[in-house]
């Protein structure tokens, strides 16, 4: 190590204390690598800040000596957007120690929350008040609210409550040069000129450190209505859905498209997947309804809609969950398509959006377009159909050798996203752009847009200290 660095490391330990910086390779190796695996950097250090002073303090200094900084939450990234490059002169700033749940205004439906809260906790937080914040995806547990909020998050609520940024009251960031910008304000009017937060939400670290934020909570819902339903098609799923969402008054708050293929791997690998059906379709919805009274109004309106809509074909058989644990079982079918993806052998991913309307046609010829690249692939489109969101996995072919398949990958992603792009939809519903899609991002974006981020990352972070290699 030579003596700048082991000077600059010694200055950060004075300014957060012993404990709070990592520099063995042992103690980063966790903070180096995304979860899929796809990505490994290294770093000078790992520094662990307990506040917003501190985060402003290492800022301050990075930027004096030109060492630029990868912010870190949860490290659930699937993107790479919080693994650092290769280099080993960047440092990661972790926010795991900025936990704390500052306020919470229950009269207001707003919480105050540290960046550092895990997304699970804050859910709990807001249900001891008789709260709900909606936000809500498979990483709960382990992801934390400033990444959620720098990468925009989605998950399995946007059609009734939004992504990430709509949940979004009021922030408090570091900026490059290391002021701290406070708009933490619990206001849903305030009309007085640029809307700054908007910026940072969505920026994955490139243009700020997003360190605290005021969040939007809603009623606890008094009844939760869950059914796995078996229609013939995507198209019958869409029209399923219009169908739904007018019988109960736009009650319906997730939307799951489910392939029979997808839900065979979950039957095949993972205890307690069952489908809960007398026989197998091609095509399956999750569906999950919110009310506000507890007297089974819209279990009877489920009833009522899917008795009608069975006689007009859209599906052909359905359950609706009797219990919590029923409940936890249909969602267990939804959530099992992921992990069991992995005992059939290599996939390539992708997190897409098209208009709502055009799912079934999106589905169909990228499905017609994969299998024509590579015979034998097999398709694996699931997802948040009610917002568009579809996430178009693809299973190498049986026998097939995973690093000849994964080789396609680039190839793959190109024939998807040009289709995508094509029906008005985005190459990016909910993961965010990371390292894994910066390059197509550009390829699709027109010169105004990319100029105008280009000017908004020079404006804002102009020397290039935050989050380089990421978004742009």
């Amino acid at each position: 190590m030579n003596k700048h660095k082991t000077k600059f490391l010694l200055r950060l330990e004075e300014m957060i204390g012993k404990g709070s910086l990592f520099t063995a390779e042992q103690d980063m190796a966790p903070h180096l690598q995304d979860q899929r695996g796809r990505y490994k950097g290294n770093a000078c250090a790992v520094v662990f800040p307990s506040s917003t002073e501190q985060v402003a303090e290492i800022v301050r200094l990075c930027q004096q000596e030109k060492v630029s900084i990868v912010p870190q939450g949860g490290n659930t990234s699937l993107v790479g957007g919080s693994v650092p490059d290769e280099s080993g002169n960047s440092l990661i700033l972790s926010l795991k120690r900025m936990n704390h749940i500052r306020s919470i205004d229950a009269d207001n439906f707003t919480l105050t929350a540290e960046a550092g809260c895990i997304l699970q906790d804050i859910q709990q937080t807001a249900a001891d008040c008789d709260r709900l914040f909606p936000l809500s995806l498979g990483a709960e547990g382990s992801c934390q609210i400033g990444g959620n909020l720098s990468s925009n998050a989605g998950g399995v609520q946007v059609l009734r409550y939004g992504n990430a940024r709509e949940l979004v009251l009021g922030l408090e960031v570091v900026l490059a040069d290391g002021r701290v910008w406070n708009g933490l304000r619990r206001l849903r009017k305030d009309n007085t000129g640029y809307d700054l937060k908007q910026l940072f939400l969505g920026s994955e670290g490139t243009l700020g450190i997003i360190t605290a934020a005021v969040l939007k909570l809603y009623a606890r819902p008094r009844e939760i209505v869950t059914a796995l339903v078996a229609v013939p098609s995507p198209t019958a799923a869409v029209r399923l859905l219009a169908r739904l969402r007018a019988a109960s008054g736009e009650s319906v708050t997730s939307f799951e498209l489910i392939c029979q293929r997808g839900l065979e791997f979950a039957e095949r690998h993972l205890e307690g997947c069952q489908l809960p059906l007398d026989a197998p379709s091609p095509w399956y919805v999750l569906v999950e309804l919110f009310g506000g009274r507890a007297d089974r109004s819209l279990h009877e309106t489920l009833e009522e809609s899917f008795g009608e809509c069975l006689e007009e074909g859209l599906l052909s058989d359905a359950v609706i969950a009797g219990s919590e644990t029923q409940r936890n079982k249909l969602w267990r079918l939804r959530e099992g398509i992921v992990e069991a993806q992995k005992f059939e052998g290599a996939s390539i991913k992708h997190d897409v959006s098209v208009p709502v309307s055009e799912v079934p046609a999106f589905i169909e010829q990228g499905a017609e377009a994969v299998m024509a690249m590579i015979e034998g692939a097999r398709p694996v489109p699931f997802g948040h159909v009610g917002d568009g969101n579809i996430h178009f996995n693809i299973t190498q072919p049986a026998g097939m050798d995973s690093a000849a398949f994964l080789a396609r990958w680039e190839e793959v992603n190109a024939g998807i996203h040009d289709l995508v792009v094509s029906m008005g939809g985005s190459i990016s519903a909910e993961h965010g752009i990371g390292q894994l899609k910066r390059t197509e991002n550009m390829r699709f974006k027109s010169e105004v847009e990319i100029d105008l981020m280009r000017k908004m990352k020079s404006a804002l972070d102009p020397t290039n200290l935050l989050n380089p290699g990421k978004v742009i």
